[in-house]
């Protein structure tokens, strides 16, 4: 009897490590896509254009996926030119050769194509997704991209009756092309046409087909991006509070707004609740910072309403020290879980010392005489033919760029030239930075950071002095990946630099960044190590003086 125990009892702790072991080893599940990209002729704003199109949508198809899936996508590229998309937000860790920018993946050439592979890993939220080439973001392909949470991993809010997505942005009649030759001859893209809201523009007169259906009394989460190339909009539904549950892959507190300011790249999630008369009501996304407001409109629908929406439509607010405001309000929800279950408060971001402190000035100019430039510290960044990052894995940076050409601490004389080449700053790997965005500019705007989120600690007028740092928020700042800084203003955001690869620091609105408001950060491993970064995908594309060259030796695999 004894020994028959024993044997059950070995035989169960077998069992139990054999299941454990299983679970351990079993991969992420996998999820594949085709993606055609083609032009096809659309008129948003009543005058027919080419557009860029993904399986013949504008917008694209909404890529709908949970934490840590593999997402694999081949996209085979039937334009008449290079072509390639980035993925806005997600982090890719230790692999920023899926990000899909120019610095760091080759163009898809026409009639080829590309295979993505990337995981959401430790990601939730809301997201999207557009073609980082040149203007063509100008054309459409772009489309909504969202992470859900998963199964086991509470979330602060019931679950809604459905989920939505809201893509808002500004809109241009011309082509981008059109747009990108203006761009080269030196001048703005100037103003835009008009605002879409799901590749429409709708008026408030009461025709056109409802965006979305809401039952009564049911409450929906609706994920808002502005996917637009220049202006920061303002999203409101007439007669309907908006509760905040979710910025960028951070829950937030719950707080309720009449209306919210999204600038260029920004995403947040909402719910609201169908607690007024069945009817219809209008969604409505206008311009900010303009004198002449553009403004569009989409039909909500009550299930069973009867009644047109009222033609009244809400204002929208007035000047940026409202939106200002609204940003302040904005706080982590220290006790939600995020994509695992710990707490997101369990990381004491603000109990951390800074070991490197970098202020980023932005500055308009015209160089040659005429052509304008925008600029980063002084340097007005400029794409190269071979990748920065293929350049530097390949061993041949030198013949490519130069690193650290701007300083921490820029001078006023160094930010009052501008020097126009390629912008490329070295950060060791896991230091704790502290980066400074100071706007000298009559205009606001939006940053972004590749491969990470940070936290947005403040946005004050004036310029920044390391005395400002006793007005930073070092308890619940939002986790994100954009921050806008307003007209002679400055924001500050800290992060931990510790997912290897090259990642793209830029401005959001698109003409600044095309003419040279961006940069690259290196953040290498001090082993090579597949630990830290993976090594060039097998069918990773080739082009520039990389193209012939043999395959560097691979890293030492300490895992």
């Amino acid at each position: 009897m004894v020994r028959e125990s024993v044997t059950l009892g070995f035989l169960l702790v077998y069992i139990i490590i054999t299941v454990l072991t299983t679970v351990i080893k079993a991969e992420d599940p996998y999820f594949y896509y085709t993606w055609k990209v083609t032009y096809g002729t659309i008129s948003p704003l009543g005058v027919p254009q080419k557009a860029i199109l993904i399986n013949e949508k504008f917008p694209g198809p909404n890529l709908n996926t949970t934490t840590n899936n593999n997402i694999v996508i081949n996209v085979i590229n039937n334009l008449d030119e290079p072509f390639l998309f980035t993925w806005s937000g997600m982090q890719h860790r230790k692999n920023s050769w899926q990000d899909g920018m120019p610095g760091t993946t080759c163009p898809i050439p026409p009639g080829q194509n590309f295979t993505y592979h990337f995981q959401p890993k430790d990601q939730i939220g809301s997201y999207f997704y557009y073609p980082s080439l040149g203007l063509q973001r100008a054309a459409g392909g772009f489309g909504g991209l969202r992470v859900n949470s998963r199964p086991l991993i509470p979330v602060p809010y019931a679950d809604p009756e459905d989920d939505y997505t809201v893509l808002i942005g500004d809109w241009y009649t011309k082509s981008h092309v059109a747009l990108k030759n203006n761009l080269d001859s030196g001048r703005s893209i100037g103003r835009p046409g008009g605002v879409l809201i799901n590749g429409k523009s709708g008026k408030p007169d009461g025709t056109g087909e409802p965006i979305f259906t809401m039952k009564p009394g049911k409450t929906y989460k609706y994920r808002i991006c502005n996917v637009g190339l220049k202006m920061a909009l303002n999203y409101r539904i007439q007669n309907h509070k908006i509760k905040l549950v979710e910025l960028e892959g951070s829950h937030t507190l719950q707080n309720s707004y009449d209306s919210l300011d999204l600038h260029v790249g920004q995403c947040f999630g909402v719910l609201v609740t169908a607690d007024q008369e069945p009817k219809d009501y209008y969604m409505v996304a206008s311009t900010r910072f303009l004198k002449s407001v553009l403004t569009s409109t989409a039909i909500l629908r009550y299930e069973g309403g009867k009644g047109a929406a009222s033609p009244e439509i809400p204002k929208a607010p007035v000047g940026w020290a409202w939106s200002l405001n609204q940003f302040r309000s904005f706080r982590w929800n220290l006790t939600a879980s995020a994509a695992r279950p710990n707490p997101q408060g369990s990381y004491h971001y603000g109990k951390i010392n800074i070991t490197r402190s970098i202020k980023l000035v932005n500055t308009v100019g015209k160089v040659e005489g005429k052509k304008l430039r925008y600029a980063l510290s002084g340097v007005s960044h400029v794409e190269t033919d071979t990748p920065v990052k293929l350049a530097q894995y390949f061993g041949v940076a030198d013949k490519v760029f130069k690193f650290d050409t701007i300083k921490d601490e820029p001078t006023t004389a160094e930010t009052s030239n501008i020097l126009v080449q390629p912008n490329v700053m070295n950060i060791e790997h896991r230091s704790f930075v502290e980066i400074v965005f100071e706007n000298h500019e009559r205009t606001a705007q939006s940053w972004h950071l590749d491969g990470y989120s940070f936290f947005a600690v403040a946005v004050e007028p004036g310029k920044w002095t390391p005395e400002k740092r006793k007005n930073y928020n070092l308890l619940d700042a939002v986790s994100r990946h954009t921050i806008q800084v307003y007209p002679k203003c400055w924001g500050a955001i800290l992060l931990t630099f510790d997912n290897c690869g090259m990642w793209n620091i830029r401005s959001e609105i698109l003409e600044k960044r095309y003419l040279g408001q961006q940069l690259y950060v290196n953040v290498g491993s001090p082993e090579l190590s597949l630990r830290d970064e993976y090594s060039f995908p097998a069918n990773g594309l080739r082009c520039g003086i990389v193209k012939d060259l043999p395959h560097p030796q691979p890293p030492r695999d300490s895992i």
